[in-house]
């Protein structure tokens, strides 16, 4: 088969003539664009660049690959009979007329269906040598098929003259072609595997609080830190459709929170595991019919493996676009996370439905068969959300979550104490959340995002009965390419999740927030190189933890973030 290809490209003209001048023919055209996790995607996401597309679903194995394999277009191409046909080809010495014969009888040079060879200059001495090897070639089969009565010795005594007139070119075509071959043989015999891809992020972040006191109105000691995360994906497409993913993740970055003393402000990309290396999700996604997709989460599933979060440029899981928890997504959407299953399916290009229901595995172990836990009988999610587009710059999605949980820092830290409720951490609440969420790109230059969510908590401890309203809300404008091609500014101010009202025996220990906190984030994601992003950026929280008593927070930022 490799023997086929690389006669193939000695057939080419074009490539050849590529390779000639010490160009380098690659078997797939390149691809821009990461999560995202992939991409993402939602599961690393790599590596997001700064296009409308929605930054954190899990895209299909296929949707991944490069989209014109030169197989195709070599199928494309339309069999050229004469070498007049060329147009690009100048018929001024007797090589010429001698080789224009020999096609128009034997067949023996495929060109493109524009009848050029897609080049500036006319034909060098390495194309022509192409074009002869192939008349050679189609010569030498029909010989040994026995059907010498159809070569002419003329045609024989020819071939002999443009041999020896050619023959530097021939030879260095020739060994550059075995040279291929070998190298492509050991990357054969070495390659990790026919089904598998592997992809990763690594991710250096320089962080520290610049100024401000916790929310005891307490100093902030101004301490900066290094972390990292690191995600391996491996991703595996059994028909080319489906997609497996096995993604391992270590990480030494923890929280701000035990310094500030509010879950506002918490970084996205944190992940404390000290460096040590654990499976932190497992999924198989699949295709039913060609509108409907099916995610299957074993581990740490999130919504955005299969429902949008409708804020391209600002949710790159940590990796790309925003800093914090809140600016990557909505906060309702942490509301349900673990094992599961979540379904897409699209109504044409306008309208697409998201279901889904995610046990969670982190502090309520949906993996353990014991009381109160299991996919069924502990906490949980459940989530419907319905995304409509109406045109490719505009998309709005409504959406409903109907969780039970009995600890809401699980999966993104966001919002006040009270909003979070950690003086009830174990103890279970039911929650019913409303968001609304669009994106408009304004211009090529320009992407206007905006969320809003309310969630109706009820505490269903004993002695503790009643019900907490929480509210939040962002607006964003991203703007990609700004400086550099694929690089995105990016500026969000919000409310991050406060309680409004509270009633029942759940007054007893709950009480409003009083006062209002704004979350105003800047950063500049500046892409380096197609694999090397820097993005400085500062998080400004005012009143923290909704207490304008306390002095206003901020926290310095510089991520770096290696995809590979």
């Amino acid at each position: 088969m490799m023997n086929q290809l690389f006669k193939s490209l000695l057939l080419s003209p074009v490539l050849l003539g590529m390779v000639a001048a010490g160009t380098s023919a690659q078997i797939y055209q390149s691809t821009s664009q990461p999560a995202p996790k992939l991409t993402t995607d939602p599961l690393i996401d790599t590596p997001k660049k700064s296009t409308g597309a929605l930054p954190g679903r899990v895209m299909f194995v296929s949707q991944l690959q490069p989209t014109t394999p030169v197989g195709q277009a070599n199928r494309a191409m339309a069999q050229v009979t004469s070498v007049s046909q060329l147009s690009d080809v100048r018929p001024t010495d007797w090589a010429f007329q001698a080789l224009q014969s020999l096609v128009e009888r034997y067949g023996c040079i495929v060109g493109y269906p524009d009848k050029t060879y897609r080049g500036n200059q006319a034909m060098t001495r390495y194309e022509f040598a192409a074009g002869l090897n192939a008349c050679m070639d189609r010569v030498s089969e029909l010989i040994a098929a026995a059907t010498t009565d159809l070569v002419k010795k003329e045609d024989l005594a020819i071939l002999q003259k443009l041999q020896e007139e050619f023959a530097t070119e021939l030879a260095v075509l020739r060994g550059r072609v075995d040279a291929l071959e070998a190298r492509t043989t050991t990357l054969e015999k070495q390659q990790f595997s026919t089904t598998t891809k592997l992809n990763g992020e690594v991710i250096f972040a320089l962080a520290g609080v610049l100024a401000g006191e916790n929310a005891l109105g307490q100093d902030i000691d101004r301490n900066v830190v290094l972390g990292d995360r690191v995600r391996l994906n491996f991703d595996t497409s059994f028909t080319g459709r489906d997609l497996l993913r096995t993604r391992l993740q270590a990480g030494n970055l923890d929280l701000f929170g035990p310094v500030t003393l509010t879950p506002e402000g918490s970084l996205r990309f944190n992940a404390d595991s000290g460096n040590q290396v654990g499976i932190d999700a497992l999924l198989y996604q699949f295709p039913v019919g060609e509108s409907t997709t099916i995610t299957i989460e074993a581990n740490a599933g999130a919504t955005d493996d299969f429902i949008p979060t409708l804020n391209p440029y600002f949710d790159g899981d940590g990796g790309f676009g925003a800093l914090t928890h809140f600016g990557t997504r909505n906060p309702i959407y942490y509301l349900l996370g673990g094992s599961g299953i979540g379904i897409s399916h699209s109504f044409g290009n306008v309208f697409e439905l998201g279901l889904g229901y995610l046990a969670d595995n982190g502090t309520g172990a949906a993996n353990l068969p014991f009381a109160k836990n299991g996919l069924f009988n502990g906490p949980y999610g459940a989530i419907a959300q319905l995304t409509i587009t109406p045109s490719e710059r505009f998309q709005i999605g409504l959406t409903y979550i109907h969780s039970y949980k009995t600890d809401f820092s699980t999966a993104g830290e966001t919002g006040s104490n009270q909003a979070n409720f950690v003086e009830f951490t174990g103890l279970p609440f039911s929650t019913n959340s409303y968001g609304i969420g669009a994106s408009f790109q304004i211009t090529p230059g320009i992407v206007l995002n905006g969320s809003a969510g309310y969630t109706k908590a009820r505490s269903l401890g004993a002695g503790f009965r009643g019900d907490a309203d929480v509210w939040n809300w962002m607006v964003g404008l991203a703007f990609p390419d700004l400086g550099r091609k694929g690089s995105v500014g990016g500026v969000l101010v919000g409310m991050e999740p406060k309680v409004t009202e509270v009633d029942g025996n759940l007054q007893a220990a709950l009480s409003d927030d009083p006062d209002t906190s704004l979350h105003i984030e800047a950063f500049y994601q500046f892409q380096v190189t197609d694999n090397i992003a820097i993005t400085p950026g500062l998080i400004w929280l005012t009143a923290p933890d909704h207490n304008r008593g306390n002095d206003d927070i901020v926290i310095g930022v510089v991520r770096t973030t290696f995809t590979f």
